[in-house]
């Protein structure tokens, strides 16, 4: 069975990439391909211009991992665990800030295996972060952390990102892919179906956004249609109902409509990514990865 097939991939430095699919579509295999932990059968990985089946360890020493389901077992402190890490890379980071970064603060002196799940989440991000890595790779960031941890892990992201940092980021948490990523690449069966912005897929796969005008009168013979943007509209009783093809028209619908009678309401939807990435990926399937063919480009 092939796990990755033709995969062609180029990730931009600063960017947030964001990695889709559902379980057995590739994504944990291309991951272990990036950090020469698998062999592509054919094909070529490189990041950052290095190969990573000839430079591995030149490629380690510029990124951070996040890996999904980490767990702390050995006896040893939170801030242990970072000191370790720290002597390990040849780096000068404060464990201190490093834990006060990602929430743990005052929590330094436990037993990281009586942290709880969200907690040695946020532990295992401060691993990550150590050294201040020109790539960070985090599968499944968001385990186990509640919404404070949520929040406090986009800004983490965010902030290295415009430092330069190259960020990528598989989740199967959708919301959380489209709030912190600039671009998205979906995964289906071994093979990458779609790269683009959010946005981006939405207007290729077709998802209008539509407006629902609540009026005070029918709000017919109003010349909606003809608005850049509007892909179509409909009246039922006092509501017009406009479909449009970029997100931005709506504004304008809202302004011309209301220039002309008055609005009482305004109902906003655009295509939910569930919907695209459903849509992507065929419903998805549930299944194991294994072997692995791959080109990817860093």
């Amino acid at each position: 069975m092939t796990a990755v097939d033709d995969l062609d991939l180029t990730i931009d430095e600063g960017e947030v990439f964001g990695f889709l699919g559902p379980n057995g579509a590739g994504k944990s295999t291309t991951i272990n391909m990036l950090l020469d932990f698998i062999r592509p059968t054919s094909g070529a990985v490189a990041v950052f211009g290095q190969d990573a089946q000839t430079d591995p360890a030149a490629i380690r020493e510029q990124v951070g991992v996040l890996p999904e389901g980490y767990g702390f077992d050995d006896p040893l402190q939170g801030r242990e665990y970072l000191e370790w890490a720290i002597e390990t890379r040849g780096a000068d980071d404060d464990p201190d800030e490093l834990l006060e970064l990602v929430g743990l603060a005052g929590d330094g002196q436990r037993m990281a295996g009586e942290y709880s799940k969200g907690m040695q989440q946020r532990l295992a991000l401060a691993i990550a972060l150590v050294d201040d890595p020109d790539l960070l790779i985090l599968d499944e960031p968001s385990t186990g952390l509640d919404p404070n941890g949520i929040q406090q892990m986009r800004s983490v992201i965010r902030d290295r990102a415009e430092n330069g940092t190259t960020v990528f980021f598989s989740s199967h948490i959708l919301s959380e892919v489209e709030a912190v990523c600039d671009r998205v690449g979906v995964m289906s069966e071994g093979r990458l179906v779609a790269v683009d912005s959010i946005d981006g897929l939405r207007e290729n796969a077709g998802g209008h956004a539509t407006i629902r005008l609540e009026c005070a009168t029918a709000p017919t013979g109003l010349g909606v249609g003809t608005l850049d943007g509007v892909v179509s509209t409909s009246v039922d009783g006092e509501t017009l109902i406009v479909n449009c093809a970029d997100p931005s028209a709506k504004v304008d619908v809202v302004t011309h409509v209301a220039g002309q009678v008055p609005v009482t309401d305004i109902l906003s939807e655009t295509v939910s990514l569930e919907t695209l990435f459903n849509d992507l990926t065929d419903g998805g399937r549930d299944s194991d990865e294994d072997g692995a063919t791959a080109e990817v480009v860093q």
